[in-house]
């Protein structure tokens, strides 16, 4: 092979189409956008119209209630990620672990509005957890090892303002 012989695969480059340039290109006159009027035209803004009819999307009676903007955002953190830590020595076993000490080690980037243990893993040593809440697998493996799981009182609307 010498270097005027390298090409792209075959249909690995595909020209543009260029639109509105005469009835033999096969999209010329209109260039594919049909007849006159808005939808012709940049700009169109009738995503839900029906030609004046009540729209579905306003036909139909709203539903549900979302909480997003207001939902606790908890850092989930497993059993296994913890023993690492601890193996590698970044955690003190023997102090209590909560969430400024999993960001202290690396185990968390940033506390949000607490941290919730989850049971993935095992633990082999005495840990004492306090988070915001745990799974009850969580609960079971920390004090099958001997530890403890203290749950933290969720803080009030007025508390977390300040």
């Amino acid at each position: 092979m010498k270097l005027n012989e390298i090409a792209d695969n075959a249909g690995a480059r595909k020209d543009r189409m260029r639109v509105g340039r005469g009835i033999g290109s096969g999209k010329g006159k209109t260039g594919g956008r049909g007849g006159k009027g808005q939808t012709a035209r940049t700009g169109v803004s009738i995503k839900g119209f029906e030609g004046g009819q009540m729209p579905l999307h306003r036909r139909l009676p709203k539903r549900g209630f979302r909480n997003s903007p207001f939902a606790r955002k908890l850092n989930e953190v497993n059993l296994d990620r913890v023993q690492m830590a601890i193996d590698a020595g970044k955690l003190d076993a023997a102090a209590t672990v909560d969430a400024a000490a999993l960001v202290k080690a690396g185990v968390l980037r940033r506390t949000r509005d607490g941290v919730r243990l989850l049971g993935r893993g095992e633990l082999t040593g005495k840990v004492v957890f306090e988070v915001y809440g745990a799974s009850k697998s969580a609960v079971a493996a920390v004090e099958k090892a001997g530890g403890t799981v203290k749950i933290l009182a969720p803080q009030a609307a007025s508390e977390a303002a300040t």
